[in-house]
């Protein structure tokens, strides 16, 4: 079964994600269906931000992406504190796990429900170094995640959740056949694609037109 822990115990695992080339965020002009876009996963879509936002942006990730994380670190908070907590910007989080590390990350991050979404790939985003480019990521990743309150059998019973297992690649999938993400991150901003990490700048230039500012 490919959720249970064994099957998660890689060494040397490669994280093919963070090994692309920095990008400040290019627009490609394919035709997206915004209706489809935002339809939810299995698991329903985590937002922040009101629903009457002018501006929202969804983020495809993987957990265990050098350039997802550098786009947290940098980027987010400022994203955050100027347009979100502001009520100009609705956005998500959603999953598009590269590797099965990034996937359990994502199913931890999930098996407590929305309460714990973003408080999970903050701090696992914030770490990543400490868990995902070590020799034991998994023994590394339960470790962090006592931070978060997690024991020991609740960490399994969550990698060993058929459900949020399915739910997780569900967003997955359909993120690459109906939405064409092939990289990560990949931002909608108002339906309008955008590959690679994110300036607060680079999205500046796409939000204030949309804002009037």
């Amino acid at each position: 079964m490919t959720t249970r822990r064994d099957a998660l115990k890689i060494s040397g695992l490669a994280l093919g994600a963070g090994l692309l080339p920095r990008m400040t965020g290019s627009a490609r002009a394919d035709s997206i269906n915004v209706a489809a876009l935002m339809q939810p996963g299995p698991l329903g879509d985590v937002w922040l931000g009101p629903d009457d936002a002018k501006v929202t942006i969804i983020e495809y990730a993987s957990m265990t992406c050098s350039h997802c994380a550098a786009f947290h670190r940098d980027t987010w908070p400022a994203l955050k504190a100027r347009y979100i907590d502001t009520g100009k910007v609705r956005f998500t989080l959603r999953e598009f796990p590269l590797d099965p590390l990034a996937t359990a990350a994502f199913m931890l991050a999930r098996c407590e429900g929305n309460k714990m979404y973003y408080p999970i790939t903050d701090l696992l985003f914030d770490q990543q170094s400490a868990w995902a480019f070590t020799q034991k990521p998994v023994d590394a990743l339960e470790q962090m995640l006592r931070q978060a309150g997690y024991t020991k059998e609740k960490f399994e019973a969550c990698l060993k959740d058929q459900k949020i297992y399915n739910a997780v690649n569900g967003v997955k999938q359909r993120g690459l056949e109906t939405f064409k993400v092939d990289s990560t991150p990949t931002f909608f901003i108002n339906g309008e694609r955008f590959t690679g990490e994110m300036t607060i700048e680079g999205m500046e230039k796409v939000i204030k037109p949309i804002l009037g500012a």
